[in-house]
């Protein structure tokens, strides 16, 4: 008999044991949860890089809907253009009779991808610098495109595409999207070699986009585990250099393409990032909060203004008045309560807000406040 008891009572513990175990591990206090990640997928290798490229021409063959008159600094950049065509334009004759209403001055900018070489394509983004209406059906002349250095690195030549139209006249038109912003795929190459000599890196560094010092060290003992030396050294919480063997350093390409696909552990970080100016708000799951009570009420003012006609009795020479009537009424909502335990997740205080009915605007404003007061444990991010 007592045996089957010690039986029941140990499976019971056993039970208990597991019921404990499993709320530990989904306990709302614990860490974010870790996920596997290619290295490529957090971090770059320092000097592989985008450059900007920027330049500035003239965009021809609109249907009227270019700079006006006025835009003087594109009446000067097609004389400039036609003279050295060897067409010679008075300077009288250029700011009273020349029309640029099918011409428009532009910015042109681009993206110079690491390790271009001379006649490689890239796109390019042409936006409107004067007044005009619209680019559509607009024609790039050869436009340089410079870097931060000062020196050509691109030119730019060919028909825009424009995501958008714009139709009528001041009084009565319509337009779709952005017709003053338009694109040339592949519409400049590359003049310039600026590609980085991969032999001529004496140390590779390894730039983090999320700034960890846990992923940091999880890279570092990923390439030390594949090169099977403590090649890899932390230097802060974006920077990971490598020393790699002479033997290994010979060939970096090959050396990148063995680090950047190895799998490494990442903590998400707790962040909420909100929105003012649209009102979105996004949390992510892995975001909680401290005990807090929250009171949220709302108060508004309603100003109505309407006409009514004053007509005067016959014979008595008044006249007829339009007047005014303003209407003043204020109304103040009851504040409701929400109140949240201690490790409370996003799902739990969403459902509470929209249960009293909170706005978007109405969620950036208590989020804030719940930072302020100390109970929110994540980063908060206004953009």
């Amino acid at each position: 008999m007592w045996q089957l008891r010690f039986r029941v009572l140990y499976s019971a513990f056993l039970f208990s044991a597991f019921l404990a175990a499993t709320a530990a591990a989904g306990s709302p206090g614990t860490e974010g949860e870790s996920h596997k990640v290619l290295i490529r997928d957090v971090a770059s290798v320092e000097g592989i890089r985008n450059n900007s490229l920027i330049g500035y021409g003239l965009v021809v063959g609109l249907r009227g809907t270019g700079d006006k008159q006025q835009t003087y600094f594109t009446i000067q950049t097609l004389a400039s253009i036609l003279q050295r065509m060897g067409v010679e334009i008075p300077p009288g004759v250029l700011q009273t009779t020349v029309q640029v209403k099918n011409v428009a001055a532009v910015f042109v900018t681009a993206n110079l991808p690491p390790f271009s070489r001379p006649g490689m394509p890239v796109d390019v983004i042409v936006s409107s610098a004067g007044d005009a209406r619209s680019l559509e059906g607009g024609l790039l002349l050869l436009t340089p495109l410079y870097a931060a250095d000062g020196q050509v690195y691109a030119a730019a030549q060919g028909p825009l595409v424009v995501g958008g139209y714009s139709v009528g006249s001041a009084a009565n038109s319509k337009q779709v999207n952005h017709p003053t912003v338009g694109r040339i795929p592949n519409g400049a190459l590359i003049e310039r070699d600026s590609a980085l000599d991969l032999a001529k890196l004496d140390h590779l560094s390894l730039l983090l986009h999320d700034a960890s010092f846990s992923t940091a060290e999880s890279v570092a003992a990923a390439v030390n585990r594949e090169l099977g030396t403590p090649a890899a050294s932390v230097v802060d919480s974006r920077r990971v250099q490598i020393q790699a063997p002479a033997a290994v350093a010979s060939n970096v390409p090959a050396l990148l393409a063995r680090i950047e696909n190895l799998e490494v552990s990442v903590t998400r970080k707790a962040k909420v990032v909100v929105n003012e100016r649209t009102g979105t708000v996004v949390l992510g799951k892995d975001v909680r909060l401290g005990a807090v009570s929250i009171l949220h009420g709302t108060f508004s003012v309603e100003v109505m203004t309407t006409y009514a006609v004053s007509q005067p009795n016959p014979l008595t020479g008044g006249q007829t008045e339009v007047v005014p009537q303003t209407k003043l009424s204020a109304t103040e909502a009851p504040a409701r309560n929400i109140e949240l335990g201690e490790g409370a997740s996003v799902e739990q205080l969403v459902m509470r807000l929209q249960a009293i009915g909170a706005t978007a605007r109405d969620v950036i404003s208590i989020l804030q406040a719940i930072q302020a007061a100390g109970a929110l444990e994540a980063d908060l991010e206004v953009i």
